[in-house]
């Protein structure tokens, strides 16, 4: 068979691919005559009632120099890990304000951090496409820096997105410019398993963010400048599980939904949607009404412990409290009184939900406590 021949066949398996693929994505769109809000305002169910009380500014942690990029909780809720252009991570204890760490890093351009599940070590990433681990009981050098324990070389790319896998300190998973995603064995600096890159069914852009389950820690989901999510196993990592269509631009963050059955994104596009892993569908869009013909972008997301509340933050500074079930905006944190004067960039819930620390590119986390609503939350 010549070459023109392969060729041939080729372009007309890629068609038959194409033209099933959209047999199958009207049939799903034939399928969903409702969504959660729909289904649920049917229902007789009413939004609930937040106001500015309810979610107040209760410390503003001050000490970065550069815009805030990327913050994490640790296990045991009462610190926070912050990483920013100014080349530092700094550790905070949460109820005093006090800082633990300064943590000089080796690239200031830092764009991402996790605490480890025991709180012992940190974990950041950057453009010098390297995931560098830091343990806190270690002694500080001659120059009073913390030393790096660990660096996970091995992505082409900067690395946007690094989280521990919670079954212990041993594993983490990166997501990188390089349309990649990596687990990585920190005690011995190797990688277990790649995921996408040359395999046909990974990413076909940046990923920018990475989310794992805490019910199935075997399963983590991925979000990308192609527009997609896709779910990955960690046992099977030449293909995705499935991939989740909908956004119309990247997806800047994803966030798995408590149950560990259903997980949140949010993207360029200005909305964030919310999909099931069991079925593939998109359950709901929560979509900020357009300003002045001018669409901000969602840059982080979280949920309350319960899942009934979304927090989303957005380019233009405003922090969106959605219900989920009745996509309906309850409050907006920047509206209030001591929010933030700039781009919010990062946001997390502390683990049992009762607070919500923000950071943002005025250089500044804030630590929002919930003054009622603690069963909903």
């Amino acid at each position: 068979m010549s070459v023109a021949e392969l060729r041939e066949r080729h372009a007309a398996a890629t068609a038959k691919v194409n033209a099933l693929r959209e047999r199958i994505k009207a049939k799903r769109l034939q399928l969903l005559d409702t969504d959660v809000a729909t289904y649920s305002s049917s229902n007789g169910r009413t939004p609930i009632s937040f106001s500015f009380t309810d979610l107040v500014c209760c410390r503003t942690l001050q000490g970065h120099t550069g815009k805030v990029y990327s913050l994490d909780w640790t296990s045991e809720k009462n610190r926070i890990v912050s990483a920013s252009q100014d080349g530092r991570l700094i550790v905070w204890n949460a109820l005093t304000s006090q800082k633990t760490h300064a943590i000089k890093l080796p690239c200031a351009w830092v764009m991402t951090s996790a605490f480890s599940p025991s709180g012992q070590a940190v974990a950041c990433g950057g453009l010098d496409s390297v995931c560098s681990i830091f343990q806190l009981n270690s002694q500080f050098d001659r120059d009073g820096h913390l030393p790096v324990s660990r660096i996970l070389s091995g992505h082409r790319s900067y690395v946007s997105s690094c989280q521990y896998v919670p079954d212990g300190d041993t594993h983490v998973i990166t997501g990188s410019g390089d349309r990649t995603c990596i687990q990585w064995d920190v005690t011995t600096g190797q990688r277990i398993a790649i995921f996408g890159g040359e395999f046909p069914l990974g990413h076909t852009a940046d990923v920018m963010s990475v989310s794992i389950s805490a019910t199935n820690p075997k399963e983590f989901v991925s979000g990308s400048c192609d527009t997609t999510i896709r779910l990955w196993d960690t046992r099977i990592a030449s293909r995705a599980i499935r991939t989740f269509h909908g956004h119309e631009a990247d997806v800047n963050t994803v966030k798995f939904f408590p149950d560990g059955l259903r997980f949140g994104s949010g993207s360029d596009d200005g909305s964030c949607r919310l999909f099931d892993i069991r079925t593939g569908h998109q359950l709901q869009v929560y979509r900020q009404p357009p300003r002045e013909n001018q669409t901000p972008t969602v840059t982080a997301i979280a949920f309350s412990f319960s899942g009934r509340l979304l927090f989303a933050g957005y380019s233009n500074g405003d922090c969106f409290v959605w219900d989920t079930i009745l996509e309906k905006v309850v409050l907006n944190l920047g509206e209030l009184q001591n929010t933030h004067n700039g781009r919010i960039s990062c946001l997390g819930l502390s683990a049992d939900g009762s607070a919500l620390c923000t950071g943002s590119w005025d250089k500044n986390l804030k630590i929002w406590a919930f003054g009622g609503h603690r069963k909903i939350v």
